[in-house]
């Protein structure tokens, strides 16, 4: 149903000028659109993406004890240790052992306590 109305819309579109074919046109000008959209695509999908992932891994080296965090589960804690790939958290009466990749916000940068 939609593609017969594509058709019908490209019916319309102007022919090539006599003095001008189909082979003579730059090659370059068939993958001008094709380029385009490339373009678009990196600076509204790939370049935002690469910049969160560099501030993700940002955070997770800061990571330290003492720190309130918020984890995407939705748990909020503060750190008791953090591990190679695993921190351990302290909510309420609980305690949790978490990825660092599961960590996504730090809510309260505090001095480590020692004890």
């Amino acid at each position: 149903m939609y593609l017969n109305r594509f058709t019908e819309i490209l019916a319309f579109a102007a022919p090539p000028t006599t003095g001008q074919s189909a082979q003579q046109q730059n090659p370059l000008m068939a993958f001008l659109p094709m380029i385009l959209l490339v373009v678009v695509f990196y600076f509204i999908l790939i370049r935002p993406q690469q910049k969160r992932a560099k501030e993700q891994a940002k955070l997770l080296a800061a990571l330290k004890s003492g720190d309130k965090v918020a984890t995407a589960a939705g748990i909020i804690g503060t750190i008791i240790t953090v591990k190679d790939k695993s921190v351990t958290l302290r909510s309420a009466d609980a305690k949790f052992e978490v990825t660092k990749a599961s960590v996504t916000e730090i809510l309260d940068a505090s001095t480590p306590t020692e004890s």
